[in-house]
């Protein structure tokens, strides 16, 4: 049984035992056994277990782990200290700092700090397999984040979603409560970067929404 020792615990407690999840369950044990899979399997949940439901200011939706060697962790679009900044995040620090001015470049590429800061770093599907993206595309993990989309969209607090590529902006319809700004672009990998993420000035946008919404801004440093 998964733990995320906050409160996602009580919310997601009936997911684990749906259908849909024991089969995926089944399919990750399978691939776990016989395949290279990102991130490990300790870690799949750790967007969750960083940034409790109350807690979420902001959510960054992505596509799927990275599938290099040692690259995910469960974070979208995060590495660990010591792992070299992948293109998709050398972009969004660009676009950060082209629109708040913060210069996350040539430090780390490790987002745990924004997830702990209330940014739910969040894919479509939490799994893959090593150097082939989008592999476990339609085995399950679709349900299971919109099951967590639609638990943020009751929330009564406002938050921002920022839906970056077409897998996240599906997500778009079961965000439907009006307290909170969606905020959809282009995924920032350099295939799609300049065709709308550049520029999006997401990170602005979410900060003018928090501050008039009475909530403190992220602070969008990775220091």
């Amino acid at each position: 049984m998964v733990e995320f020792k906050n409160e996602w615990d009580e919310l997601l407690k009936d997911e684990f035992s749906k259908e849909y999840y024991l089969r995926l369950r089944q399919i990750l044990i399978n691939e776990y056994r016989t395949r290279r899979i990102f991130p490990g399997m300790y870690d799949i949940f750790n967007a969750m277990k960083l940034t409790s439901y109350s807690d979420v200011k902001c959510v960054i939706l992505g596509q799927d782990p990275y599938h290099g060697e040692g690259q995910a962790h469960g974070l979208s679009f995060s590495v660990r200290k010591g792992i070299e900044p992948p293109p998709s995040l050398i972009n969004i620090f660009k676009e950060i700092k082209d629109d708040v001015g913060t210069d996350n470049t040539g430090k780390h590429g490790e987002l745990t700090k924004w997830a702990k800061n209330g940014v739910l770093l969040l894919n479509s599907v939490l799994t893959v397999r090593a150097n082939c993206a989008r592999s476990h595309r339609g085995i399950g993990w679709e349900q299971f984040t919109s099951d967590v989309i639609s638990l943020l969209n009751k929330r009564d607090k406002p938050m921002v979603f920022m839906l970056w590529g077409n897998d996240a902006k599906s997500k778009s319809s079961l965000i439907t409560n009006p307290q909170h700004l969606v905020l959809k672009a282009a995924h920032p990998s350099p295939l799609s970067a300049y065709n709308g993420f550049f520029g999006c000035r997401h990170f602005s946008k979410a900060n003018e929404f928090l501050r008039n919404n009475s909530m403190q801004e992220i602070d969008w440093s990775i220091e």
